[in-house]
């Protein structure tokens, strides 16, 4: 048994070098810092710091925390030199990366809710568990497009640019889509003041809904794409 926990151990210490390329650390930091710096500027504006503004200063942090590895990760995988050996070894593709995809959400998941409790500590009161689970889901469905675009185009900033106009298209239909259930930008603790409460909750739920379902299409879209030696060889 505690062989294996070290051997697991060493396994996660490895991927997450491949992950992140080896920067884990300076993104850890850039997070932070791009979370500090939200909260100078919030603090120094004129408006009132709510829930809903929490869920802003975390969402593009956590979101951040997926965007490089996602893109990346295949790509570092070839700068590593070792594509060969993992998709020649039958179904192995498969295993790491789904492995891969569970250590980034779990480093991004404790990272989040570290900065959720910070948030509810120091700044405003907010359910530190409740926010990090929210602010996870749209850094789910972007890390997971991010995934499985990484697959078909192989290029680390060919990925990132194709999601960055993916989010500027979004962002730039924030008027027309509203607070509807396809903005993946929707602050789920930014009620309306002129649109009943339990109207807006359903309308975050299937919001929810329908970027959780589209997150474990990518996935498996994805990993479908790393079993195909072919594309990556």
């Amino acid at each position: 048994m505690v062989q294996f926990w070290i051997t697991l151990q060493k396994l996660v210490q490895y991927n997450i070098k491949i992950i992140f390329g080896n920067k884990f650390l300076y993104f850890m930091l850039s997070a932070l810092a791009f979370y500090v710096i939200t909260v100078i500027v919030k603090l120094l504006g004129d408006d009132e710091i709510t829930q809903a503004t929490a869920y802003s200063m975390l969402m593009l942090p956590s979101i951040l925390l997926v965007f490089y590895p996602m893109c990346f990760g295949i790509q570092n995988d070839q700068d590593a030199k070792i594509v060969e050996i993992i998709f020649g070894i039958p179904n192995y593709s498969y295993k790491v990366w789904l492995l891969r995809l569970i250590i980034s959400y779990v480093i991004c998941f404790v990272i989040t809710c570290f900065l959720a409790l910070l948030t509810d500590l120091a700044i405003v009161s907010v359910p530190p568990m409740g926010l990090t689970l929210q602010a996870m889901v749209p850094a789910l469905f972007i890390g997971t497009l991010s995934f499985m675009l990484s697959t078909m185009i192989k290029n680390g900033n060919g990925t990132s640019v194709v999601i960055i106009i993916i989010g500027l298209l979004f962002s730039m239909m924030q008027g027309a889509i509203g607070d509807s259930q396809w903005n993946i930008f929707l602050n789920p603790y930014d009620v309306p003041i002129d649109k009943n409460p339990q109207i807006f909750f359903n309308t975050v739920f299937h919001c929810r809904m329908n970027m959780l379902i589209a997150s474990v299409l990518f996935i498996i879209f994805g990993l479908n794409n790393t079993r195909n030696r072919e594309k990556f060889i």
